[in-house]
């Protein structure tokens, strides 16, 4: 399959580490003018290192109104990545409405604020696009003390097929796609409990967890003209987990 983002320009959020730089370094290789954004200032000198194409925003998401005047100076952008996110991990009892807060201010909030520009933007250029939202099989099971990201991340879902809905008639297709532990530096960190790690392991058929580059994958399928009728969906990347 060949792909090629030459001449388009994509915005990719939480891209300074994890899925995120691995999405911006792969975006910039197929031609793409890639605009990476990130919280973390050497998270993004890093990258900017490893690859002086990709244009670096340093950007707190939680925050509506600048977030809206920064990605407003980056337009116009022909493809976005909202893979921002954030997971503060505690039982349903100990939930803390200042966690709650953060969570669904980056996981929801700031999904809704960066399309809003984006995609007002697309429709007055008239101009079509693709906006690919990173979610979690965690939106479809429910996973002991995730109870504020699991609502996070089916409340993006329902959010991904509502904009696809609306902004279908625009040419702009919206969809998701729902890993599962993804073995990003995070992720190895966090699963490196044998114990924790084989009893997760043991509830996806295939046995393992997903590497980086296949979360990647997929998401270049949907951002590409060879998915320009996949509009919608929520594609799990989850070795089968949520096929039981």
């Amino acid at each position: 399959m060949n792909i090629s983002f030459e001449g388009k320009r994509i915005l990719v959020t939480g891209a300074g580490q994890g899925i995120g730089r691995a999405l911006a370094l792969r975006l910039s290789k197929f031609g793409g003018k890639v605009i990476a954004i990130s919280r973390t200032k050497k998270h993004l000198d890093t990258l900017a290192a490893e690859d002086s194409s990709i244009e670096t925003i340093q950007a707190n998401l939680e925050n509506w109104d600048s977030t809206r005047d920064t990605v407003k100076k980056l337009l116009p952008i022909d493809l976005l990545v909202n893979n921002a996110a954030v997971a503060k991990l505690e039982s349903f009892l100990d939930i803390d409405p200042e966690n709650f807060d953060a969570t669904f201010n980056v996981n929801l909030k700031s999904v809704i604020n960066v399309s809003q520009i984006v995609s007002k933007n697309m429709i007055d250029r008239g101009k079509g696009g693709s906006i690919v939202n990173v979610s979690s099989q965690a939106s479809q099971a429910a996973l002991k003390d995730h109870a504020v990201y699991c609502a996070s991340k089916a409340a993006l879902d329902q959010l991904t097929r509502v904009m696809a809905l609306e902004l279908g008639p625009h040419n702009i297709r919206t969809n998701t796609v729902n890993p599962t532990v993804v073995m990003t530096e995070m992720g190895r960190l966090g699963w490196s409990d044998p114990e924790k790690a084989a009893s997760m392991k043991g509830k996806i058929p295939l046995g393992r967890f997903a590497e980086v580059d296949e979360v990647v994958d997929s998401i270049v399928y949907l951002l590409s003209d060879h998915s320009s009728m996949v509009n919608g969906i929520t594609l799990p990347i989850d070795g089968g987990f949520l096929a039981q």
